[in-house]
């Protein structure tokens, strides 16, 4: 089986725990306004791969992985939209004895029993949640946020080991309310490890450009320190852990 990724990074530290081999799959169906990968939204996109030919890059640098606790993440684009070809990735590397980790938006559309199949070989899940509010979540994604909501509780009733990531964008994420929206809707499930605290940042705004288009946060200023301990501190008041 083929996959359609956009590329791979060999030794990342921000993806999961430890040195990782990140493979960033083609696609996506949210339309993101401070998406760094602009060019990952096209289905039909990308490269072709196979899973032998992602083991073969991944098996050269698994002493990295094992020497820091660390293994292989799947992000995007979105990596839910080729659950099968996951499925079959991920159960090569479990066999390889390294960690998995699946980075995702949760946009599950059919809950078939692949997805299961493709949990089951999943150690750590990255679930971004962009907004609790729906309104606010098709203004930033342009759509719904219910198919993440429904796949975080999906999650948690696996009992699936979950980090979430929330992104502080001005004008969207970096008030105190929306932080507790979210804090109230994750603090009852028990697979939540921690928050991430992503601060916006614009590093993909030469992408938008290439495909000559504006780049909808222009005007967006990356959140103070004082922003983020104050959203931070909402968790930490939930008692949940959280981390920027």
């Amino acid at each position: 089986m083929l996959g359609r990724i956009h590329s791979s990074e060999s030794c990342g530290t921000v993806d999961g725990p430890g040195i990782r081999f990140i493979v960033f799959m083609q696609g996506c169906l949210m339309r993101c306004q401070y998406c760094h990968n602009r060019d990952s939204w096209d289905l039909h996109d990308g490269k072709l791969v196979s899973v032998d030919d992602l083991m073969q890059q991944i098996s050269s640098y698994r002493h990295f992985f094992e020497a820091s606790g660390g293994g292989v993440t799947a992000s995007g684009g979105e990596a839910m939209l080729q659950v099968d070809f996951l499925f079959e990735l991920f159960s090569e590397v479990k066999k390889a004895g390294l960690h998995t980790c699946l980075d995702t938006n949760g946009f599950v559309r059919k809950y078939t029993p692949m997805v299961d199949k493709l949990l089951d070989q999943t150690d750590l899940v990255l679930l971004d949640i962009k907004q609790m509010d729906d309104d606010k979540h098709i203004e930033l994604t342009q759509v719904s946020n219910k198919r993440t909501l429904a796949f975080a509780e999906y999650l948690a009733k696996r009992n699936k080991p979950t980090w979430i990531r929330y992104v502080v964008v001005e004008g969207f994420t970096d008030d105190v309310a929306s932080a507790k929206q979210l804090a109230d809707f994750i603090k009852p499930m028990q697979n939540i490890e921690k928050v991430e605290l992503l601060p916006y940042h614009e590093l993909g705004k030469h992408k938008w450009e290439a495909y000559g288009e504006a780049y909808p946060l222009s005007h967006a200023k990356p959140p103070s320190a004082e922003t983020m301990q104050a959203i931070q501190q909402v968790f930490l008041d939930a008692g949940i852990t959280a981390s920027y």
